[in-house]
């Protein structure tokens, strides 16, 4: 397998593409707005504003944004006003707050100490993604077949499709079921979309060990902190994974689903900085 790692720096924004073996795996974006202290690695002072012991969490305020999730089972026995140093696990996403996990004691107000690594810095250790790819919903198998992947509010579905089938139905079946596994991996990492993901597989009387260890195989990148479960009697592929970064689509489109007039608008600066590039000296009019 060859990853390749690209920067896209433009006004407002930079993107950070890494593809598998020519196809895109992964899609960062970090906007020159966005909280510093609520991206992924940022180490921050915080401190307890709440203890929920029904939901096993504490609640953390970082000084800006929404108050930040630490498990309690990583806490400690922290009581609330405690002041704690803590790193960000998980961004935020929709109306969730980060996740963090504990370092140490600390002292004084909620602040940052140590900002997230630069996305040049972080493409080091990721793979890459394309836009159109990361927010499209049906993708194209290789010899066949479909899979859509959509996320819903408690889980994530991806609805394995066979296409037009040709020779061998049970042959075809088994290479669909597959190569469905190992697209879907790469494509949720491509969306930055986890927690619970159920794969629905075409046909029946699968081989569970063999479909199993290729999911864990396929879903190898996404460790530490993957579950994969049994495969149902109806052909259900259920599993979890890590929550990390921000989901491609919450950055990209607005609560309605419609794209924001923010990532409009950088589109459009991206577009008159590439026209600007090729016809030096023109005047341009941007709509």
């Amino acid at each position: 397998m060859k990853r390749a790692l690209y920067l896209d720096q433009a006004p407002g924004e930079s993107r950070g593409v890494v593809t598998l073996d020519g196809r895109p795996e992964r899609l960062l974006i970090q906007r020159t707005d966005d909280p510093p202290g609520q991206r992924l690695g940022a180490v921050l002072v915080g401190r307890v504003r709440r203890v929920d012991r029904s939901l096993a969490s504490l609640f953390i305020d970082l000084g800006e944004g929404p108050d930040a999730v630490l498990p309690l089972s990583g806490a400690g026995g922290l009581a609330e006003g405690a002041a704690i140093e803590v790193e960000i696990a998980a961004e935020a996403h929709a109306e969730k707050g980060a996740v963090v996990r504990l370092l140490g004691p600390s002292e004084g107000p909620p602040r940052l100490l140590r900002p997230a690594l630069a996305l040049e810095n972080l493409l080091a250790g990721f793979a890459d993604i394309a836009e159109a790819a990361a927010l499209a919903i049906e993708h194209a198998l290789p010899g066949g077949g479909s899979i859509a992947v959509e996320p819903t509010r408690a889980l994530v579905a991806v609805d394995v499709d066979l296409g037009a089938a040709s020779g061998d139905a049970r042959r075809r079946v088994r290479a669909v079921n597959f190569a469905a596994i190992d697209h879907a991996a790469r494509l949720l990492r491509l969306k930055a979309l986890a927690g619970i993901v159920a794969i629905d597989l075409v046909g029946t009387g699968h081989d569970g060990a063999a479909l199993t260890a290729a999911a864990k195989a396929a879903f190898a990148a996404d460790e530490p902190g993957v579950s994969i479960g049994p495969i149902s009697r109806f052909g259900l592929l259920q599993l979890v994974t890590p929550r990390r970064f921000r989901p491609v689509h919450d950055i990209m489109f607005g609560p309605d689903g419609a794209t924001s007039p923010r990532t409009v608008g950088l589109r459009l600066l991206r577009a008159l900085e590439r026209e600007g590039r090729a016809d030096g000296g023109a005047r341009l009019m941007a709509t």
